[in-house]
């Protein structure tokens, strides 16, 4: 038990400076920064206390608006994020989620990339339409959640299939 909040916080600590160090310095196209710290929420345990991880979230997404100067927009985007997570879950995974032995990494290859794509989506969503604020640029705000959402998506699948757990 003690060793899972031990990775859990070398993770946290992990992806919040790669966040802040590499990827919100790199533009891609000069408009594209990959938010490769949701990773977090796709890595978080299924069974575990989801008032913690609204907890982590805020921390996490408060961390990050202090480093990059965004007001507090990753904070609402990962909050946002960790709330509907459960809700995203099992639209996903179904009743498989019942199970006392479930874990994301018994479920199919298309259960996990839907899950971490739903995951992204949510949250690039939220993130976007609060940094633009105006709904009379929607094609904006469309364009930034698809590229950015899709680079991000590019850069944590290469993430989690590099410090996947090999079966054998």
């Amino acid at each position: 038990m003690t060793t899972n909040y031990f990775i859990g916080a070398i993770r946290f600590i992990a992806l919040l400076l790669a966040q802040v160090l590499i990827f919100n310095n790199l533009n891609i196209f000069g408009f594209i920064n990959p938010m490769i710290y949701i990773i977090f929420f796709y890595w978080y345990p299924v069974k575990e206390n989801r008032t913690l991880l609204l907890g982590i979230a805020f921390a996490l997404g408060f961390s990050i608006d202090l480093f990059s100067d965004t007001m507090a927009m990753h904070t609402a985007a990962s909050l946002t994020t960790a709330f509907l997570r459960p809700a995203l879950m099992r639209f996903v995974f179904g009743v498989n989620l019942e199970f006392q032995n479930f874990r994301l990494s018994n479920s199919t290859r298309v259960q996990q990339i839907t899950f971490l794509a739903l995951l992204i989506l949510v949250h690039h969503l939220v993130f976007f339409v609060l940094e633009i604020f105006s709904f009379s640029n929607l094609l904006l705000i469309l364009k930034r959640v698809l590229f950015t959402g899709l680079s991000t998506f590019i850069f944590t699948i290469l993430l989690t299939s590099l410090f996947a757990v090999r079966k054998e």
